[in-house]
């Protein structure tokens, strides 16, 4: 898969620890993200940041539209994120250019977030963080993982996809052994929520050891 090329932007040393927050779809990112959140962690989510980037009015969109056409657009004058998807899972080359549009946009956002925090570390969730090269702008990644055949069962039953449609997303992301070997650490999300709690917890407390070692 091409990667876009670009440099992420330089997140001063004042902000708190990043920790990357990464996982195949489905895998449970979000409700990791949350457990987080519910320990008084801020999160910065990529996806939230991208939704928020081509509502109607903002440049990103104005952008997506010359570069796809007014087709890309619903009755309401919104992105219809169905028709964009189906256009860049078909061509690896409309993908790439819809990634040169919103990533830079992304990790700007991010980092404008990131530094007004005074907390002792933040989550970014960014779901290619390995696919796109971006493990230089976070301290530590922090991989979400999940057997394939639970992963599939869990998109399915979520996202009523087709297989195919699976497919074509997996397709898009690093297999799962990339992400592994990228991770500093990692969260086995194959069982239930209680489990997943009890892991955030242990690398919450990890978390705030670094950052006291850190500062000490």
């Amino acid at each position: 898969m091409d990667k876009v090329e670009f440099s992420p932007p330089k997140i001063p040393s004042k902000t708190p620890y990043k920790v990357g927050l990464t996982g195949g779809i489905g895998s449970g990112k979000s409700t990791a993200a949350r457990s987080f959140s519910e320990l008084g962690v801020p999160v910065i989510d990529a996806d939230i940041i991208a939704r928020e980037l081509v509502e109607p009015g903002q440049p990103a969109l104005a952008e997506i539209v010359a570069t796809f056409g007014r087709e890309i657009l619903n009755p309401q004058g919104g992105l219809d994120r169905s028709c964009l998807r189906r256009l860049v899972f078909t061509s690896e080359a409309l993908k790439t250019r819809l990634e040169a549009i919103l990533h830079p946009r992304i990790l700007q956002e991010m980092e404008r977030r990131a530094t007004r925090l005074t907390t002792p570390y933040c989550v970014l969730v960014i779901p290619l963080l390995v696919e796109t090269g971006q493990k230089d702008i976070v301290d530590r990644t922090l991989v979400i993982d999940i057997p394939d055949a639970i992963q599939r069962q869990r998109v399915k039953a979520r996202d009523r996809l087709s297989d195919t449609e699976i497919d074509a997303i997996l397709q898009t992301q690093s297999r799962r052994a990339a992400r592994l070997a990228a991770a500093d650490d990692i969260i086995v999300n194959d069982t239930d929520l209680a489990t997943l709690q009890r892991q955030v917890e242990h690398y919450h407390q990890k978390y705030l050891f670094l950052t006291s070692q850190q500062r000490s």
